[in-house]
């Protein structure tokens, strides 16, 4: 009747008491079965070690870290070659796994590398504040062979951890140590550009600028008192020579103290006149205090109107003194005015110098500009990497101090006890389930097969019209030729059609 109308608990209980047997037997035979089956499987042994993730030892902003791959990044690598074949490889031989199993050796490779299980121990690998470390367990038919892979394989993590750190160090520190040398190579090549710069254009940088137009300005000054020298000394030759034209045509006359000491006062007044301009070593400045000493030292000597007089005679006719005096002046002239000359000269040459230099200065600034920017850049890329390599350095130096990131085991690989599967309880707790759900299933079936009536509500299911009367059960009614009796299991699942109590009265 299950299926033809709704049961209630009632009917449920009715129904079980009626098949209790069909549930009971699968319910107890399963888990039977399910346990003497786990004699036949082979046991299943979990060895498990714990590795501790160990922070740098020494403070980030005393020496950075090289290695900058976050954790699970490279965790994630180290068991991607932990599991590769080359490494699975000799674990399988060394140990001689799956050895009583026909499989090939590329099935017991990819069979160890399943055995293995990579858990963390936190919720995550990060490496900030997170995870501590990683437990690695690994399965096999027997306790001791768990045990010692799972040791090997927590070596092989610890070691491959050590030997990507060290290949990452040295790496970085091989590269940036090429690098280094370029940058160098490149930083002498601007350094000798620099210098052929400053050698070319010495005196033309746009920091010069400023010397040079004081430099100009005082050679313009230079120039302007030499042209007012030159002037002056100009004007004395013409004075000088207009006084040897009148004493070269006046008749001899007697040199007397008074004409002695005006051309002495002359001579002073020169003499004042050159010594605020030029130096003592100027050689119109020299002539005249020569002929102011060779006067004073005339006219110390005791002396007469008749010596004076008669000194011309005694000469045979010669030059006076005064004559002889006046063209070595004018001849000593003529040399400071060709000095002169000569320094005005030198000075023009300096001013056009000076004045390319300052015309020539806007093109060299930009020239400048392009070399130090070139200079400024190749400088600091070596200060850089000069620096980096100091790091690199020491963090080579720490993680052969083993004071970096390193991982250590926290705890050994453990000898199981016990199997991790098969676990007999599971497997009878799964045939006790599964025998239940079995039996409900079989007695579900045959009651929805099951089309006799037994109640009221079966006849009011089946006809919906009021009952009657009941009558009681009073057994099998006795037939004439006994037929043959159905076994048990044919009368299980046969098909019970309604019973007809009219027809059994007239029976």
């Amino acid at each position: 009747m299950l299926g033809h109308r709704p049961l209630n608990a009632e009917d449920y209980l009715t129904i079980l008491k009626r098949r209790w047997w069909i549930i009971a037997i699968p319910t107890l035979v399963l888990p039977v079965i399910a346990v003497a089956a786990t004699l036949y499987i082979p046991a299943q042994y979990v060895s498990q070690s714990s590795v501790q993730i160990g922070q740098q030892k020494v403070s980030n902003d005393l020496v950075k870290s090289i290695v900058t791959e976050d954790i699970s990044s490279r965790l994630a690598t180290i068991i991607q070659q932990i599991k590769s074949r080359s490494r699975i490889l000799p674990i399988v031989e060394k140990f001689n796994l799956y050895s009583d199993q026909k499989l090939t050796m590329d099935d017991r490779i990819a069979l160890a590398s399943n055995n293995i299980d990579i858990q963390p121990l936190g919720t995550g690998f990060a490496h900030t504040n997170g995870v501590p470390g990683f437990s690695i367990a690994f399965s096999a038919n027997d306790a001791h062979t768990a045990q010692m892979v799972c040791a090997e394989i927590t070596s092989m993590f610890i070691s491959a951890n050590l030997q990507n750190q060290t290949d990452a160090t040295a790496g970085s520190t091989d590269f940036i140590t090429e690098q280094l040398k370029i940058a160098a190579t490149t930083l002498d090549d601007q350094n000798a550009k620099m210098a052929e710069f400053e050698r070319k254009y010495f005196g033309m940088r746009p920091e010069d600028e400023g010397n040079n137009i004081s430099y100009l300005n005082s050679l313009n000054s230079q120039l302007e008192a030499s042209t007012q020298a030159l002037g002056r000394m100009e004007q004395d030759k013409s004075l000088m020579e207009s006084m040897l034209a009148s004493q070269a045509t006046a008749s001899p006359t007697v040199v007397t103290p008074q004409t002695q000491e005006q051309e002495l006062q002359s001579l002073i007044a020169r003499q004042a006149d050159l010594s605020q301009h030029f130096t003592a070593s100027y050689p119109p400045l020299i002539a005249v205090n020569r002929q102011i000493a060779d006067l004073r030292a005339k006219m110390a000597r005791p002396s007469s109107a008749q010596a004076y007089a008669a000194a011309p005679a005694a000469t045979g006719g010669n030059d006076s003194v005064a004559v002889r005096d006046l063209r070595a002046r004018i001849q000593a002239n003529d040399l400071a005015i060709q000095q002169e000359r000569n320094k005005q000269a030198q000075i023009n040459k300096q001013i056009h110098e000076y004045q390319a230099r300052i015309q020539s200065t806007p093109q060299v600034e930009e020239e400048y500009k392009q070399l130090t920017r070139d200079t400024q850049t190749s400088q600091s890329l070596y200060d850089s990497l000069s620096s980096k390599l100091k790091q690199a350095q020491m963090a080579t130096d720490l993680q052969n101090r083993q004071e970096g990131e390193t991982f250590s085991i926290l705890d050994p690989a453990n000898l199981p006890d016990n199997p991790t599967f098969p676990k007999r309880r599971v497997f009878a707790a799964g045939g006790f389930t599964g025998g239940l759900a079995l039996g409900l299933l079989f007695v579900a079936l045959l009651e929805y097969r099951d089309t006799a009536l037994r109640t009221e509500r079966d006849i009011w299911a089946f006809t919906h019209l009021p009952t009657l009367a009941v009558i009681a059960w009073s057994g099998d009614v006795a037939l004439s030729s006994k037929p043959s009796k159905p076994s048990r299991l044919k009368r299980l699942f046969r098909r019970n059609n309604p019973k007809d109590p009219l027809a059994e009265a007239n029976g």
